[in-house]
Order: C-alpha cells, then structure tokens, then sequence
C-alpha cells in the first residue's frame, strides 16, 4: 500500500485559514475559548467558511463541546468531483495533513461504515479540493490532540439517502461505544439581506432542534434556503434522533 496516497493534503490553506502554523495556532486559540464547560453532544452543527467570516461562530461550537477520540465530519461536496455511485464519499485511510499536523483517519469507524451503508465508497477524488472538512481540522487538532476522523462528503440533500446513510452512522456509533462525534459541516443562508437570512435560517434551525432531518431538507427546498451543509445537516439530526 502506498502511503503517501493516503494523506491529504491541505487543499485551501492560506485562503480559508492562514497556512503559517504559528498564525493558525494564535488566530484559532483565539477563536475556541477557554474550552471550560464543555458539554457532551451526539452531534453538531459547525460553518465552514473562511475562518475571518465564520470563525468565531465555529470556534464556539468546538470550544463548548466535549471532542472525543472520534469525530465523524459530514460535508457537502462542493466541487462535484465524486467517484461514489451512491454519492457517499469517504476517505478511508491515511491521514489529512494541516499546517499544526496531521490528523489520522479512524480507519476500523471508516471500514464500518462502508461496510453498513451501500451508498458509501472509498473515494478521495471527492475530498481533494474540498474545504469544509479541512476547516475544522484545526479547531479539533488544538480541542483534542489525539483526535481521529471519519471524513465525509455527501453529493446529494435526498430524504431517502440521508436515511439510509443516518441509519448505518447510528450503528456505528452504538457498536463503538457511543463515544463518537458527528459534526455537520455546513453554513447556512447565503448572499442575502441579514433580515431575510435570519427569517430562512429560523425555518431551518427550528425542524433541527425537532430533530426532523425530512422536514429540514423539505423546508430548504420549499422556501430556498442555500443552506449548503442541509443534506449533512439532516444525516446528523437523524442520527441524534
């Protein structure tokens, strides 16, 4: 096995973040807090825009939150570059290199899931240009340094897909102990007014915290929320449901 293969490399370091190690250290340590008080979680909800526009916001999420040795990041594919039929890409090996190091991939929690989800390939095609798992990564690197991830992309916002996805995380999660992360990755309205962002983003955030992952894609469907994360999004609230 070529191991070289296996690590990704940063794809959008010095754009999204700062690619200069110290910087990110300083920039993100900033953002996360004192860490104090965090709370256990089933799931989470996390943006990943450029870290000077949502930064702060995803710092307080990973700042607030217990990270565990496993955190299974779900992304949208924003590239369209997929080699999965079933439009569930993993990356199942290896490891994602980041300016404060690389973070390893949970390989056995990566094999159960392509194991138990039939729309799941091996498929780093997906994640070579894709950001919206990278930009977490130091936020996780500096909560939790042995952590280890299960990244994936998904390259649709279909109900019947999510499900099926959300049933074979849920299994996972349980035959692993529970202790086990699941972060949506995923901003929410895009290139509106703050007025009409807020409105649309309220109709989302309120079939989340119902836990109804088949009314969030229907609500953002129906009154055209970009939120671009909702298929994620929609994965991990089944999943805590």
């Amino acid at each position: 096995m070529d191991r070289d293969a296996d690590r990704r490399r940063e794809a959008v370091a010095g754009q999204f973040y700062p690619s200069d190690p110290e910087t990110l250290r300083r920039d993100v340590e900033g953002m996360l807090g004192t860490g104090g008080d965090a709370r256990s979680a089933v799931g989470v909800i996390v943006p990943h825009a450029g870290i000077m526009y949502s930064g702060a916001c995803a710092g307080r999420v990973w700042g607030t939150v217990r990270v565990p040795p496993i955190v299974v990041i779900l992304a949208p594919n924003h590239t369209g570059l997929t080699g999965s039929s079933g439009g569930v890409s993993l990356w199942g090996r290896g490891a994602f290199d980041t300016p404060l190091g690389a973070v390893p991939v949970a390989e056995d929690v990566a094999a159960a899931v392509l194991e138990r989800c039939p729309l799941a390939a091996h498929d780093p095609l997906a994640h070579l240009n894709e950001h919206a798992i990278e930009v977490q990564l130091p936020f996780l690197v500096l909560r939790r340094a042995d952590v280890a991830i299960v990244p994936v992309v998904v390259a649709w916002d279909r109900w019947d897909a999510a499900q099926v996805l959300a049933k074979a995380l849920a299994d996972v999660v349980r035959e692993a102990g529970g202790d086990v992360l699941v972060a949506a990755s995923s901003d929410m309205t895009h290139y509106e007014s703050a007025t009409s962002a807020a409105q649309k983003d309220r109709l989302a955030l309120a079939e989340i915290e119902r836990l109804d992952g088949n009314a969030l894609l229907d609500v953002c469907h129906r009154e055209d929320v970009s939120m671009c994360g909702r298929a994620p999004a929609a994965v991990t609230v089944e999943v805590a449901r």
